[in-house]
């Protein structure tokens, strides 16, 4: 079984390593796009082209299924990635966690990118699934930027200022960029107020995986050997896994388990 995962950068570390945790055994092909980076500013038209690059760079490895590990390539490049690459190969999305958050019944904050904030595919999904639950969106200023550098000053000044922009009230905060969800330990440390109520922090990682599976008819197996072997493409070209991915256990995991690459 092989699986590919495709970022702008190391937001799609979760997802890979929530897919490692539940198929230990999988090959995993990752592209990223260090000459295009960051996605985020860029054009839609001009990020999808960029995308589909990427993903067939990955396609061409031949694996099982495409997981596009990115918000913001998900709303852009989602249509345009599945009519090029299937019904050959399957290709998931990454949608922010909101009908979870929301059914657990309190206010909720959608912590995102300034450019998906207030973004009509953001509004859409508060409308279609937040099922009438008050929702806060977040803008987080250079947070993406800070953990892609694993710069650990920037990813604190980022997280302060996006909690100070959080409500007292919200009992659940949902990381609609794949990037936050590696340093949510901090987010929820900057959050959880004395006092306050409990607080819950909602990712996608966990929930791409075991879609990623389903679509090709595999079982989840934790308990297989970790044979499986990692591929990095940096803007299609085999490479190594960038360094600051090994400042997060997402990353760490991959270079523990991996028979593949050295990192």
């Amino acid at each position: 079984m092989k699986i590919a995962l495709m970022d702008s950068g190391i937001g799609l570390l979760a997802a890979t390593a929530a897919v490692r945790r539940l198929r230990p055994d999988a090959d995993l092909v990752l592209s990223l796009d260090p000459d295009g980076m960051p996605w985020g500013p860029r054009t839609p038209q001009d990020l999808t082209g960029r995308a589909l690059a990427v993903a067939e760079a990955a396609a061409a490895l031949r694996p099982d299924a495409l997981v596009v590990g990115c918000n913001t390539a998900t709303v852009h490049a989602l249509t345009t990635l599945r009519a090029r690459l299937e019904p050959d190969l399957p290709v998931i999305g990454t949608v922010p966690a909101i009908k979870p958050a929301a059914a657990g019944g309190g206010p909720v904050a959608i912590w995102a990118t300034p450019a998906t904030t207030g973004s009509p595919y953001q509004r859409g999904l508060i409308e279609d699934f937040a099922d009438g639950v008050p929702v806060t969106e977040v803008p987080c200023w250079g947070l993406a930027e800070a953990v892609e550098h694993a710069d650990e000053t920037a990813v604190a000044t980022a997280v302060a200022a996006a909690a100070d922009l959080t409500p007292d009230d919200v009992t659940g905060i949902v990381l609609g960029c794949t990037h936050y969800e590696l340093v949510a330990e901090r987010i929820r440390a900057a959050t959880c107020r004395p006092g306050g109520p409990e607080l819950t922090l909602y990712s996608s990682a966990d929930a791409v995986a075991a879609q990623t599976l389903r679509r090709i008819g595999a079982r989840p197996e934790p308990d297989a050997p970790a044979s499986g072997t990692v591929t990095v493409l940096l803007s299609g070209r085999e490479g190594d896994l960038p360094a600051a991915a090994l400042a997060y256990a997402e990353g760490r995991l991959l270079r523990t388990v991996s028979a593949a690459q050295p990192y």
